[in-house]
């Protein structure tokens, strides 16, 4: 690096810095040889400093000079053990260097993920506690209380083992699976250890109890646990990342049916036959209080169903409206995607004024993270700029904030908090967002949400994205709105005189060279020692190099040994450049990012995108899309539709073949509109949108509720064919016998699944949408399809009768009950 002070020396020489210059503490005595035949030291006309490679980086861990090595595990391994193995070498690692310098993790994920995992785990264990209590206050008898029960461990340690084959870890998504699965596997155990001891009470055997009551109800488990497979076909097949994510949920959910229904048939008759009693003791004042309180509520039912077997019209009107309800709700219900989770960690990226220096750009990192880090609710802070990540005026930032019982906010209303604060910093802005435990689209951004423009000229896009970026800030639902178009940086344009510099001997080449020598950081060698090699990088002193005088410094070594300054053969001017140009295919793009207001759905975020591109006419030739997570959520929620129905089809061609038929499936579908009600309107009451966990607690609905009407159903169809009853009569008799396991089974289903609507902690947000659909569909479901699924049955039954063309039967008067 050429001294100020020897500069007239160096000249004087004829030592050009092109020929040889190291910056190396063991190169100071090298010895330069001079073009007159003497030789010159390279510490006499050079600085030799030992520093980095690269002298336009800085990075900050909690406002103390840093270098951030960020660890990723490699795909397949288990993030658990790698992070305790790194976190092990970490002494070993400290030990290694020098004391001065500290060796500290300032950004571990696992922290979330094992919380998150321990918060599904006692979810788990809640779920199973309740499904049994359920279990017990129906049957209120102990033996068939385990019996069932035990049907839960079984079906997990089987889907463990299924798992294990297909390479599935335990995740959210697995363990979430299994929570759910709790109130199902359960439910084809209740039915059939119901269906024996209705057979045990009225005076058989234990052992004939069992293989009556296992013959008459086995056909009808079948038939619930394959329909109820089948609804997760659409999700198995479902092509893209969502499919992808979902597959293994949908999997392990259908492998824990499956052994449920293994169990059922075969575990829970046996132990039925070996330890359950009819009692016929006088039993406590509890269980006599119970069972009063059961035979109330099905009088109480028996009443109400009489009522609306003698008004079929009415209820019939009541069920119609109930689908344009369902309708209805689907298309006011706010869209979103995946729940905005609190992961505890934020990332963040700095933008400063595009002619903003590298000293300058430091110091307004150095401003951002004493802000950031004074903020109570924060842990650590890591920044970094330079490099080449994005821009000379962009930095990188990464905030671990405390856990939610130290900080008592959201993530969300800790960056609302901040937001205020970090707008006082002239000339940058700090775009700050939640980092997601599921984030899909693969599209890096200041924000979480990308909307990209296209053209076919790089000056209409010019022209039209801040005009698009203007009416994007107006809208309410968006925040941190943000542009990656550079098209204000400074450069410094150089026009070289070439026919003066081919008079003096000069080539472009060596014009090009010298520059480079002396403002790109480049590297001319390397030195090898016993553990480390350095790299020798080439460069002129700091003065020289902070505006663009430092240009009529350089002077340039000719054909001839005279060194010509540059200013003899060009001139300079400042002008303006982009900085970068972004392409996206083949054409160039311009991206706008943005994040959701609090309480924003991105449904409506879009369609207010979509309309505000229309108000300002945008020309043919400019193309605007949705990209990233945005695009990804556009393109499920042109499939939400398409989904539903698939698994609606699904299932009705499952139900038709167990069947023979094609009326009776349209029967046990029927009870589905309710269901779609109830959650609709449960994610309405509790203010949340319409994402992919509520469509997925949706289709398993379908396979929940149909259950009830399964029961129902089998029975008068049996009744009908073998008993020789009216379809009155014999749907009649068939609500009323089957009301305890339908009531048991739907219990059951909603206890699992209420601790993911109510739970808390890490990583609930993305269960708590799956819960509050299974919730409230089930429990509107269950008051409306007991009164619509006999009135359906009876309307369709008909029906059948007259598409076959054949004599109906004829209803005999059955005279209910007053």
């Amino acid at each position: 690096r050429p001294k100020g002070e020897l500069a007239e020396r160096e000249r004087a020489w004829g030592v050009a810095a092109t020929d040889q210059l190291f910056t190396a503490r063991e190169y100071r005595p090298l010895i330069l040889t001079w073009h007159q035949g003497a030789a010159v030291r390279l510490g006499d006309v050079a600085n030799v400093l030992d520093s980095v490679e690269d002298m336009r980086t800085a990075g900050l861990s909690n406002g103390r000079p840093a270098v951030v090595l960020v660890v990723y595990r490699q795909p397949g391994a288990n993030i658990i053990e790698t992070v305790d193995r790194v976190r092990a070498l970490l002494p070993q690692l400290q030990a290694s260097i020098s004391p001065s310098i500290h060796l500290g993790v300032i950004l571990d994920r696992t922290t979330t993920i094992r919380a998150s995992i321990r918060d599904v785990e006692l979810t788990l264990l809640f779920s199973v506690t309740l499904v049994v209590l359920v279990v017990f206050a129906f049957l209120r008898n102990v033996w068939a209380t385990v019996i069932p029960s035990v049907a839960v461990p079984l079906s997990l340690v089987g889907t463990f083992g299924v798992m294990y084959l297909l390479g599935y870890s335990l995740d959210n998504l697995s363990l979430m699976a299994l929570t759910v699965s709790t109130g199902f596997v359960v439910d084809d155990a209740i039915v059939v250890i119901e269906n024996i001891a209705r057979h045990l009470e009225s005076g058989m055997r234990p052992f004939q109890a069992a293989i009556e009551g296992a013959r008459e109800i086995g056909f009808t488990v079948l038939s619930m646990s394959t329909s109820l497979v089948a609804v997760f076909i659409p999700i198995l097949l479902m092509g893209g990342i969502i499919g992808r994510l979902f597959r293994e949920f949908a999997v392990t959910l259908s492998a824990a049916i499956g052994v449920s229904l293994v169990v059922s048939l075969t575990t829970t008759p046996m132990m039925c036959a070996r330890f359950l009693r009819h009692e016929g003791r006088d039993h406590g004042v509890a269980y006599r209080f119970a069972e009063r309180a059961f035979k109330r509520l099905l009088h109480s039912y028996d009443l109400c169903l009489r009522w609306v077997l003698r008004h079929q019209p009415l209820v019939l009107a009541i069920t119609i409206l109930t689908v344009c309800v369902n309708v209805y709700l689907y298309v006011v219900v706010p869209k979103g995607f995946f729940p905005q989770q609190d992961t505890g960690r934020l990332t963040g990226q700095i933008q400063a004024d595009q002619d903003v220096s590298f000293a300058a750009m430091v110091a307004k990192m150095q401003e951002f993270v004493k802000i950031v880090q004074e903020d109570p609710a924060v842990d650590t802070v890591t920044s970094f700029t330079g490099g080449g990540r994005g821009g000379t005026n962009t930095a990188t930032m990464f905030v671990q904030l405390k856990p939610i019982e130290q900080r008592k906010l959201s993530a969300d209303r800790v960056i609302a908090r901040l937001r205020g604060k970090l707008a006082h910093i002239p000339g940058a802005t700090l775009y700050l967002q939640t980092v997601q435990d599921v984030r899909v689209g693969g599209r890096p951004g200041a924000a979480q949400f990308q909307y990209t423009i296209q053209a076919d000229h790089l000056r209409d896009l010019n022209y039209w994205a801040p005009l698009l970026l203007q009416r994007l800030s107006k809208i309410p639902e968006l925040r941190d709105v943000n542009s990656d178009q550079q098209t204000h940086g400074l450069q410094t344009t150089l026009v070289v005189d070439r026919d003066t510099a081919a008079r003096l001997g000069l080539s472009f080449q060596a014009i090009d060279d010298t520059l480079n020598d002396a403002f790109g950081q480049r590297q001319v060698s390397n030195i090898y020692k016993g553990l480390n090699q350095y790299h020798v990088v080439l460069e002129v002193l700091p003065e020289f190099r902070q505006n663009p005088d430092g240009l009529k410094e350089i002077y340039l070594p000719s054909s001839t040994g005279k060194l010509i300054p540059l200013s003899a053969v060009a001139r300079y001017q400042a002008t303006n450049t982009s900085l970068t140009v972004n392409h996206q295919g083949q054409f160039p793009s311009i991206t706008l990012s943005f994040n959701l207001a609090p309480g924003a759905s991105l449904g409506d975020a879009v369609r207010d995108i979509r309309a505000g591109e229309r108000e300002i006419g945008l020309p043919a030739n400019v193309h605007a899309k949705f990209s990233g997570t945005a695009q990804a959520f556009q393109d499920s929620l042109a499939s939400e539709p398409i989904l539903i129905l698939t698994a609606l089809g699904a299932v009705y061609i499952v139900l038709g073949v167990l069947y023979e038929s094609y009326i009776h499936p349209i029967t046990i579908l029927s009870t589905l509109p309710s269901a779609g009600v109830g959650a609709l309107f449960a994610l309405l009451l509790f203010k949340t949108d319409l994402n992919v966990m509520g469509l997925i607690g949706i289709i398993l609905l379908i396979g929940i509720v149909k259950k009830n009407a399964i029961l129902m159903i089998d029975f008068a169809v049996q009744a009908e064919r073998l008993e020789e009853r009216s379809p009155v009569e014999a749907i009649y008799q068939a609500c009323l016998l089957r009301f305890r396991p339908i009531m048991m089974t739907t219990m059951a289903a909603l206890f699992g699944a209420l601790p993911l609507a109510l739970g808390g902690g890490t990583g609930s947000e993305l269960r708590r949408p799956l819960g509050i659909t299974i919730v409230g569909g089930l429990i509107l479901s269950q008051m409306l399809t007991l009164f619509t699924t006999p009135v359906m049955y009876l309307y369709l039954d008909r029906l059948q009768a007259r598409v076959q063309r054949t004599t109906p039967h004829r209803e005999r008067a059955v005279a209910l009950p007053n």
